[in-house]
């Protein structure tokens, strides 16, 4: 498996009820399909993971395949804190059909780096799926090295990395692990551009939910080296990716799925948007329909 390109980390849209809505779900699918996305994360940090059923996590994932049906990969967000129910929720997954398993560090527990390396080796070997390692420190409190991630590079299973720190320096050490059987994907939209002009194969997108064409068009541009057309559209996408971290995550990118017609709310200790931003996410929406409207012209032509 080589992942590159735009891969889009799904909000799970639920009903006015709170039930999870599987009509809306489809239809965010087919709008990224629609956009070009290349890849989908079904239930990961964005998708709201650790406040679903098992009910729930097993037909987002059955949807997403059938919907899906083989045109791009589906990975599901697979990583809880302990090693075996990692392993566990990983062969769920694969039985219901994903093609990856995007796996963060242990949330919570704070591993030494060896204790990663064991844990990682193990999902790799028992979980039945290609691992991609997802490093987001700031909301697991873990660290994942680029020692301990050269250490995984060899393995068969391992797959690729996103990693959400957007330091150059952090950038740098994992650019030189890249090689045809390892991806290295973004996990910060701010600083993706950037970091794939410098040679990163994509990126995993919050902000793609809302704008598939654009972070499409955003990859196509940097991994071909266009950097003045990549950095003008990085630009236009400043205001999203500053309105994406106004609240935490996915709250703020699912206020402008609302304003889509996709979904309603989250679920607790989530709470919707504060009134305070409404006005600003109003704003941003049309922005986002009048460059989502650009790029599909720029596309055409």
């Amino acid at each position: 498996m080589r992942l590159s390109g735009s891969i889009t980390a799904l909000a799970t849209p639920f009903t006015a009820t709170g039930e999870l809505d599987l009509d809306a779900w489809r239809r965010l699918l087919q709008a990224q399909l629609d956009g070009g996305t290349q890849g989908v994360v079904a239930a990961g940090s964005t998708g709201e993971a650790a406040a679903l059923y098992e009910s729930e996590y097993d037909a987002l994932l059955r949807t997403a395949v059938e919907t899906v049906a083989g045109r791009l990969p589906v990975l599901a967000g697979t990583g809880l804190s302990g090693t075996a129910k990692t392993v566990e929720q990983t062969r769920r997954a694969a039985a219901l059909g994903a093609d990856a398993a995007l796996v963060v560090t242990p949330p919570y527990v704070r591993p030494t780096q060896s204790g990663l390396q064991a844990h990682f080796r193990r999902v790799a070997d028992e979980g039945g799926l290609p691992v991609v390692l997802y490093n987001v420190p700031a909301r697991t409190g873990c660290d994942l090295s680029p020692d301990t991630v050269a250490a995984l590079v060899g393995h068969e299973g391992i797959v690729g990395i996103k990693e959400a720190r957007g330091d150059q320096e952090r950038v740098d050490a994992l650019h030189a692990l890249r090689s045809d059987t390892f991806s290295l994907l973004s996990g910060d939209d701010p600083t993706a551009a950037r970091t794939m002009l410098a040679g990163a194969d994509g990126v995993v997108s919050v902000v793609s939910n809302v704008v598939p064409r654009a972070m499409r068009r955003l990859c196509d541009l940097a991994r071909a080296g266009r950097r003045d057309l990549a950095e003008a559209l990085d630009a236009q996408l400043q205001g999203l990716y500053d309105f994406s971290g106004i609240e935490p995550n996915p709250i703020p990118i699912k206020a402008l799925l609302e304003r889509q017609g996709i979904g309603h709310g989250l679920r607790l200790p989530l709470q919707a948007l504060s009134d305070i931003h409404r006005p600003t996410a109003s704003r941003i929406a049309r922005d986002v329909e009048a460059l989502e409207l650009s790029c599909r012209d720029a596309v055409a032509a």
